[in-house]
Parts: structure tokens; sequence; C-alpha cells
């Protein structure tokens, strides 16, 4: 037997994988992901090492591999834990095992240890006294100064010493010399949770949050572990119900993930764990600073922290004796990676749960139909919490035909409705919250002659106006000056649907000018922290309208909103993909539920052109098990998750005759493949364009193929594309593979 072994990566720039022979002492002992010790280099300098991979054969000459020495016996490290993911990952979601190493050990080099120092007095106050005397004499007024310093306070930080009382090093260096004082460092770890004066609320929970906490403290004393899906109506308590399930694991000695979909929710949720966790909890994202970063996963790794938060990546904290991960909001899509390996945090964390004896406990008002599906047929365990966490009643909505409004004379953004609901808000000091399904300062441009709409000339979306008159890609960040002529007619009448956040911004200021209008959207946010403070502005009432992305359509909690606007919504109702209908459903039932989270009453207005969609009135009446019933019915008839597997290959390039014939070369090598394997049911869709057929000058097509998620058609992809690559045509097309994917690549 052969092992693959990578050499030290959390200390060392060694991707390359090492092959070793298993001596047959070990034979039964070694496994993928173990740590082990072997000779490494020309010194054969016993190092290291973690096994990825178990083979039978040699991929190089027999006499020149090194057998692997011994198993590490310094105990099971969370590296190898890791390491075992990593080699999981590669086989469910494809790629290399570099790829998925790089994505569950992305702390790879140590980064500058943070160290605080102090200076401690080491003699007595007498000899002190003596030596303060000598200085003076000798006119040394720098080491007298220090002297006088440390016989006020024996105890001195060494930063403050160097500014304050301007001394040098030097003259430190000299002191501690004769014995004087002592310089004493110990490391600081760098912690992103800024919390100050924050006090412990008290909770009185309700029957059905306490018979959530229950069932799965009771599971978990008795060593059941399972998955758990907690259906709970927003604004219902899910995250006091997290809090209870994470403070059992943690007096038990365990640790807990939780995960949450956006970094615009980190401030809000942190600050309520932190109420409850004090500084034993801590947070992950790519908004930190990569010390920052470091500092968090030493703190883990030394069992300094109990509980982390943080998006997908925070899923792979090395906590050496985790107990339970949580997923909130486990419907949203950015749980699934656009990067390879295309792996899904849900999937993942099901896996790494099973592999070290954790539970898992996925939470949303709107769970996704994979999730209720499972939890339906028995393999998670279902806890529903159909009223809110106070009693309230939810929030009123009406939905708006706008085309009623057009014919009535209104031409803006607002229907009226919406105005009189705002200005009654701005009266009662209570806030509103509109939410766009856009961003920038308007949708796009276009010419009301011939109706040619300014795209991109690199893919194939529109450009996006912004407040400094340019135009932008949001895809591949060309930008151009505004355009007043059409290029296609000559017309001048050419202008902007002006149906973006700046613009949305704008209109709120000039109809109710004396309203304070906070934006939330990538622009208003790319700054460290910025989600940070305008929230936190938010909740001390600094704003009265939050204008807002999807970024604010979920997960915040603001006692005094009780007017929710939905605006732009009809974009997403024709849009592609079989989960477009879910994708609807889930924003509105979650922005609507932002409103009236505490004593005032709250109203929500759906905008639309088309009021009698079926899924526009199911989310109006929050009546998710109907939206169930209904979707799974479809996805069942046009076979879709959860029903089948969906992979999807991509073809990308600069010439769209090659990518379209990449796309049909690899299609009929699948057919052949396929037709050796009968008993394996697979339906090929296409080749056909992306669903945006050009993203920076590279045409993209794509295969869709419906399948049996298992191991064999997994390998049946993996086989085909060696042999497509095997071929060399004569093409720059390059293929992406999702095995998992929700439709598009």
């Amino acid at each position: 037997m052969f092992a693959d072994v990578i050499i030290d990566i959390q200390h060392e720039k060694l991707d390359k994988i090492f092959q070793y022979r298993i001596p047959e002492r070990l034979e039964h002992e070694v496994e993928a992901g173990m740590a082990v010790v072997v000779p490494f280099g020309k010194g054969n300098r016993k190092t290291k090492g973690y096994v990825t991979a178990l083979s039978k054969t040699c991929d190089y000459d027999i006499s020149k591999v090194k057998e692997i020495a011994d198993i590490s016996r310094s105990g099971v490290e969370i590296e190898a834990k890791l390491i075992a993911l990593a080699a999981w990952m590669k086989s469910n979601y494809g790629g290399t095992m570099l790829q998925s190493l790089k994505t569950v050990l992305p702390i790879k080099e140590k980064e500058n240890i943070k160290v605080k120092k102090r200076l401690r007095l080491l003699i007595d106050r007498e000899t002190g006294e003596k030596q303060l005397h000598y200085y003076l004499e000798k006119n040394q007024k720098a080491r007298a100064r220090l002297m006088a310093a440390l016989l006020d306070d024996q105890l001195l930080d060494y930063e403050l010493v160097r500014k304050k009382l301007n001394i040098t090093a030097t003259v430190i260096r000299a002191l501690e010399e004769q014995h004087v004082l002592a310089v004493e460092s110990e490391q600081v770890y760098r912690n992103p949770v800024h919390a100050e004066n924050i006090q412990k609320k008290e909770i009185i929970y309700t029957q059905e949050q306490k018979r959530a906490i229950m069932r799965f403290c009771k599971d978990y004393e008795n060593g059941i572990r399972k998955t758990y899906l907690l259906h709970g109506v927003t604004g219902s308590g899910k995250t006091e119900v997290y809090m209870e399930m994470i403070q059992s694991v943690v007096d038990k000695g365990k640790q807990a993930i939780v995960l949450i979909p956006e970094i615009a929710l980190t401030y809000q949720t942190v600050m309520r764990f932190y109420r409850r966790f004090k500084d034993r909890v801590s947070v992950m994202n790519s908004r930190l600073s990569a010390g920052e970063r470091y500092d968090q996963m030493m703190r883990a790794k030394a069992g300094e922290v109990d509980v982390m938060i943080g998006p997908r990546s925070a899923l792979f904290t090395p906590f050496p004796n985790l107990g339970l991960i949580v997923i909130d909001e486990e419907h949203e899509p950015t749980y699934k990676s656009e990067q390879t390996p295309r792996y899904h945090a849900r999937e993942t964390a099901l896996r790494r749960a099973q592999t070290e004896g954790a539970s898992v406990v996925l939470g949303s008002a709107t769970p996704s139909m994979e999730a209720m599906y499972r939890a339906k047929n028995g393999e998670y365990v279902l806890m529903e919490m159909k009223n809110r966490s106070k009693m309230q009643d939810p929030a009123e909505v009406y939905t708006v035909d706008m085309r009623k409004e057009l014919k009535n004379g209104n031409r803006s953004i607002l229907s009226e409705q919406l105005q009189r609901l705002m200005k009654e808000r701005l009266e009662k000091k209570e806030q509103t919250m509109l939410f766009l399904n856009r961003r920038g300062y308007s949708g796009f441009v276009s010419c009301r002659e011939c109706g040619h709409v300014i795209k991109c000339p690199h893919c194939d979306v529109s450009l996006s106006v912004h407040r400094d008159g340019k135009m932008r890609c949001h895809y591949c960040g060309y930008e151009q000056t505004h355009v007043k002529i059409c290029p296609e007619c000559g017309s001048d009448h050419i202008g902007e649907f002006r149906a973006g956040t700046q613009q949305i911004e704008e209109i709120v200021k000039t109809v109710f000018p004396q309203a304070r209008v906070l934006r939330m959207d990538q622009d208003s946010t790319a700054a460290k922290d910025a989600h940070e403070k305008l929230l936190a502005k938010f909740a001390r009432h600094e704003y009265d309208i939050m204008v807002g992305t999807q970024m604010v359509a979920k997960g915040l909690d603001f006692e005094d909103v009780t007017l929710v606007g939905v605006l732009g919504i009809d974009s997403l109702l024709f849009a592609q993909g079989f989960r477009a209908y879910e994708t609807v459903f889930s924003l509105i039932t979650q922005v609507v539920g932002r409103s009236g989270r505490a004593k005032d009453p709250g109203f929500a207005i759906i905008q639309t052109t088309d009021p009698d969609n079926p899924v526009l009135n199911l989310a109006a009446a929050q009546d998710y098990d109907a939206f169930f019933e209904q979707e799974i019915a479809y996805r069942k008839l046009g076979l879709y998750p959860p029903f089948c597997g969906l992979c999807v290959v991509g073809f990308s390039g600069p010439k769209e005759i090659e990518v379209a014939r990449a796309a049909a070369r690899f299609s009929a090598l699948l057919g052949r493949q396929a037709a050796q394997q009968p008993d394996l049911p697979l339906r090929v869709l296409g080749p056909t364009p992306g669903n945006i057929e050009k993203i920076n000058e590279n045409y993209r097509y794509k295969l869709t193929i419906k399948c049996r998620a298992d191991k064999r058609f997994r390998d049946l992809v993996r086989q085909t594309l060696g042999l497509y690559e095997q071929e060399k045509l004569p093409s720059k097309a390059t293929v992406v593979v999702d095995m998992h994917s929700d439709g598009d690549i």
C-alpha cells in the first residue's frame, strides 16, 4: 500500500503531494487525513505530514519511494480531520486535492504575532529612591523620569513609556541590564469583536421555543447526534433557541460554529451572542485582516473561543472538540461556493459533523425544498415554531398593482399607498425599510425609439448608471461615460430605467426632505466595518429610512421598523432557473418579516405588475406549507432536485464557435461512456448558451445533466473529463464541472 502525503502544510509552502510506502506494521492503522512522520529531503529529516489518499499502485520508481516512519503519536490534530474533509470534498465536488486543501486550510502561513510589552520594577522602594537620586546627580534625566514613573506605578505599559515619557529603547535596556526593571511580553490576539457595555437581556421563552430546546438537549444528553430543521416564522426567536442549544454543548466542553449567509448579518448576530457568551465568541469573514483571521484560528485551536460566527468559510474553524454546527437561513444560495471545489456548506457541514460526532441545526423561516423534503421523509428532525416570540401578529401585507398606479397618473417608483404609510411612520417616529433587487443608480439605459439597451462590450449584461455619471458593468468592472445619443439609431430619446438603490435614495429624499435616509448596498458598504457602523447607526435611530439590496432582506432585527416596501421584485419572477419561484417566495417572506417585530404593528407593501401571481400571493400570506406542496409537485414533475442530482459542465472561451464545439464534443464523449453503463440513468440537456452568454470577452456554453447524485455518476463525469482532456482539441475553451449545481455555472 502507498500513501499520498502533504508535508507540513501549515508551516511550509509545499503544495505538492509526495508518495510514500506504508510499512506492513502500519497498513491497518494509516488512513486518509491521519498525521504521519516521514523522512523528507536529502537528509531524510523526520517531518510531520498528512495522508491525503491511499493507493495500491505506485506512481513513481518504486526503488526511490521512501517509507512512512510512523504515525504521529502526539495526538489527533484538527488539521488531520480537516484534511480528511478536504479529501471528501474532492471526491464529492471535483477539482484537485490542492484546491480542496486551500479551502479547508485557508491559513497556511503564520502572521506576525501581536505582542504587548510591560515594564516591571524589580527593586524595593528604598533602593529605587536611592537609584533615582543617583540618576539626578549624574544628570541622567531620561533614566530619572523612568525611575520616578516606576516608583509611582510598578507595572507600566511599554508603548506608553516610549510615547508619553519620551523614553528610548536604549534607556529601557540600560535599566534592564542594571536589574532595575524587567521587560515582560505576552501575546495579544487581535479580536475583531468590538463590544462594550452590552447588557444581558432576560428572555422569556415561548412553549414552541421550549419544546425545540428540550428536544435537542435531551438528544444531546443521551449521546444522540442528529440533524434538526428548525422551521420558525420570522420573529419566532430562532436565534435564542440556537443560543440555548449552544450553551448545552459548551457546558460539556464542546465548541459550536454558527454560519450566517451575509457579512451584513455579522454585527447584529455577534452582539446577540456576545451578551450570552462574552469574549468566548468570535467572528470569521473575508473583511478581517490576515492577522485577525490568523489570530481567530489560533484562538479557536487553543480553546479560547467557544463559538465562531461567520459566512461559509467559518465552517472550517479548527475547533478541537466540535459539538454543534448551526446554519441560519439555510435556504440562502450564498452557502453554495462559486469557486472550485463548488461545495455546499449544508452538505459539507453534515459530513464534518458526522466524522466529528457533532449535531447540525438548520434554521429558516423558508427552508429549502431539499431540507424540508428530507425532514418530511424523516432524514432530519423537524421542529416548528409558528408564532412570533412575543406573540405579535405578523405584518399586514398589501400587494399594489403598479399598472393601476400608472393609469392613475403616478409615475413614481413609490406607490401612493407606500408613500402614505411612509409619511405616517415619520410622524410616529418609526422606521421604514425599502428593499430593491438591484444596486447602483439605475438598472439600465435604453432608447425609447428603437429599444436598444446599452450593454457591456465584454459581457452580455446591461450597464448600470452611477451617481458620478459613469456607466459600470457589475461583472467585469468595465466603465464608460453616460451615453446621451443612441449608438444604434442616433436618437436622443435615450434614458435610464431608474430603479437602482442610489436612485431610490434620491427619490425618497425628494418626497420626504425631512427624512434621514440610509443606503445599504455593496457600493456603500465596501469599506471595512462599514456594515457594522451603518447598522449600528440605524439601530440608534440616526436614520428614519433604510434603502437596501438583498443584504437587508433577512436576519436583521430592529424594534422600530414597522413598514417594509418591496420594490422591483418582478425581475426575479421571470428569472431563469428552476429555483426562481423559491427565491422570490423566500425573499419576500424574509423582507416582510423585518416589519413589526416589537410592540407596534407592522405593515408591508409588495409592488408588482403581476399581482395575481400565485407565488406572490402565497408569500404575502406567509403560507410556506402551501408553497412547499405546490413547488415540490413542480419539481417532481420536471425532475429537479431533490428528486435528482443536477450536474452542470460549463465551457468558456474567446471564440464562440470553439466553445460550442468543445461542449458538443464533451456531450458526445459522455454519451459514449454512459452507454457502457445502461443501468445508470441520466438525462443530458444541451449544450446551450449560459444564462449570461458572455462575460469579460468569454462566451459561455453549458451541459445540464440530470442524474442520481452518487459516486458512480461522479466517476463517469471524471472519466469523460479525462478523455476530453486527452484529445487536446485545437481550442482555448476551458471546462468547469459543478457536480451539485443550481442550474448555471
